[in-house]
């Protein structure tokens, strides 16, 4: 993409409103807008980012049979009262013209358990693993930290259902190895660690997988042997020890949730008569496990741990694009009336666009990811600033010096140094 046809810019400053670091650079990026609190729209660079984590997490999920589908967001009264939960403080609320009381969908139990129910009627039907990537509204109190705590947000959520728990307990271990998986993908892997955490009202206890980073909202007290943790909410109940090796040697953490799965047994099976008929011909009630990622939220992780005092430093699966090209080249209009004689200005800009837009074609070919900053109103200290700022892995640049000995200069993001490629070789050392 050429970086002039973005209809979106860098901001020097982060609003005034903003405290955490995903919102402040993200916004500052050009990757998202507040509309209001808890509420953000995805610019394009954003929603490139949000739909390269969605893919991983659909080719992992898929990986271990889960089934996509789409569930509506808008939900009948009747439902949740067969689960005693329409009294949920975070339920937004509404009626229709004709008097029916409706609900906009913050989690979906109560929709694919009746769902399911409809076309499972025997254990040569099981397992099941159904999931979606949605949209959910929440009425949070306490909207805030960018991307972590939103209004409107978009959730992956997969269920499972069961004949025994032992089957329950065997897919709940494919789904830990599957999030772990995601989270490598998404540059998180020496970050996240499974956090023993309260069940809530589904049971005693659940597990989330906690990101360690000094602007998370979560306390967890961390096992260095084995790499447990332990939400401060229950720390209390598991006495102050590793709920593995029963270590009280627990480091303090802050961190930040990025997925949770909890063993909902017959929670909801039951209000729902959901049954099947076992080997036995005996009828049983189904048992159920669901397993959550909020998108944005896993976006906002991944920034508040991967950025420096300049920007965002994207890992490569989840970047918007993974070259970020730059010529150097003097632009300045006053030289169009000269003519052009070999090693002027105006030839060695020419030189350098020329070089620029076949690399970029090349490099399209190549099927390699490429922002190529054609902007002629920037400086070159305002090019360098954005491409820091942006945060995509790989920078290219094309100048005048560079081209005097047959190169390009290669950076990646992360890195200090930078490295001199032959033009011929550029396009090998990308791949």
């Amino acid at each position: 993409m050429r970086q002039s046809q973005l209809f979106t810019e860098t901001q020097r400053e982060a609003p005034k409103d903003e405290k955490s670091k995903n919102s402040q650079l993200l916004i500052r990026a050009g990757f998202i807008d507040k509309l209001m609190a808890g509420v953000y729209s995805y610019l394009p660079l954003g929603f490139l980012v949000l739909k390269k984590i969605e893919n991983i997490i659909r080719e992992e999920i898929q990986k271990i049979g889960g089934q996509e589908l789409f569930l509506p967001a808008l939900h009948p009264k009747e439902n949740w009262l067969k689960t005693s939960r329409w009294q949920q403080k975070e339920m937004f609320k509404l009626k229709s013209r004709s008097g029916k009381d409706c609900s906009l969908g913050w989690t979906h139990e109560e929709i694919i358990t009746p769902l399911v129910k409809k076309f499972v009627k025997s254990y040569k039907n099981l397992p099941v693993a159904v999931y979606q990537i949605q949209t959910k509204f929440r009425d949070e109190l306490r909207a805030k930290s960018g991307l972590l705590r939103g209004v409107e947000f978009i959730m992956k959520d997969l269920y499972s259902f069961h004949q025994d728990e032992e089957d329950l307990d065997k897919y709940y271990e494919k789904v830990k190895k599957a999030y772990f998986q995601i989270f490598k993908r998404c540059g998180l892997a020496k970050q996240t660690f499974l956090t023993l955490a309260s069940g809530g009202t589904f049971s005693k206890y659940s597990h989330e997988f906690q990101v360690i980073t000094p602007y998370g909202e979560d306390t967890i007290y961390l096992c260095p042997k084995c790499k447990l943790a332990i939400n401060k909410e229950i720390i209390k109940e598991e006495k102050y020890k590793c709920s593995k090796c029963q270590t009280k040697k627990l480091e303090i953490k802050r961190a930040i949730e990025v997925g949770n799965i909890f063993k909902l047994k017959d929670k909801f099976s039951r209000p729902f008569d959901f049954t099947f008929v076992n080997r036995e011909g005996k009828k049983k009630l189904i048992l159920m496990g669901c397993y959550g990622i909020g998108l944005p939220r896993l976006m906002g992780a991944i920034v508040e741990v991967c950025h420096d005092e300049k920007g965002i430093i994207w890992p490569r699966e989840v970047a918007p694009f993974q070259v970020h090209l730059i010529p150097l080249a003097e632009t300045s209009s006053h030289f169009a009336p000269y003519p052009v004689w070999p090693g002027s200005v105006i030839e060695n800009t020419q030189k350098v666009k020329k070089i620029s837009q076949k690399l970029y074609q090349d490099l399209q070919e190549a099927r390699i990811e490429v922002l190529y900053d054609d902007r002629e109103d920037k400086t070159a200290g305002e090019k360098f600033a954005d491409a820091d700022l942006i945060g995509i892995p790989l920078r290219i640049v094309v100048s005048e010096r560079t081209l005097r000995k047959n190169c390009l200069e290669l950076k990646q993001r992360e890195k200090k140094e930078i490295k001199l490629v032959r033009i011929n070789q550029v396009k090998k050392y990308v791949k």
